[in-house]
């Protein structure tokens, strides 16, 4: 893999906020392969679930046509919101890793602290904090220039 999963998910973040969007990238990976990357869509296709997180894990169960992704970890440059947190969950990822910490929308270390509930019934292995500055450095500047 020439380029590592969290320089895949930066650069779908990079790509969002170009468009437009709020930049988050997530990217699916399962033994060394990238299965889906997305960044967020939310106002391209005017659907509040189209984040990016959403967008790979649903790119990469329909690849490998099964509703749950054993064995795969998921590399977001922005800690999962709730409703994420809670796909993530349903979905059985192995390992979650993501880049800055959102204290305000985040759901995982933050927030309800979706993986902590007792109605949880799958739990991943979280990383966050992996290129924090880098990662909420994108976010910070492009909703300073949206001012």
């Amino acid at each position: 893999m020439a380029d590592s999963p969290l320089v895949l998910a930066l650069a779908e973040a990079a790509a969002a906020g170009d468009r437009g969007e709020v930049p988050v990238g997530a990217v699916v990976v399962r033994d060394g392969v990238v299965l889906a990357r997305a960044g967020n869509r939310v106002l391209e296709l005017r659907d509040p679930t189209a984040h990016a997180e959403i967008l790979a894990l649903r790119q990469a169960a329909t690849g490998l046509g099964q509703s749950r992704l054993d064995g795969c970890d998921l590399w977001v440059s922005l800690e999962p919101c709730p409703m994420c947190a809670a796909a993530i969950a349903l979905s059985h990822i192995r390992r979650l890793h993501f880049g800055a910490y959102d204290p305000k929308g985040g759901g995982v270390d933050h927030g309800p602290r979706i993986f902590d509930q007792p109605t949880c019934h799958h739990r991943p292995e979280v990383v966050g904090g992996l290129a924090e500055a880098e990662c909420a450095a994108l976010l910070k500047n492009f909703f300073r220039d949206r001012r």
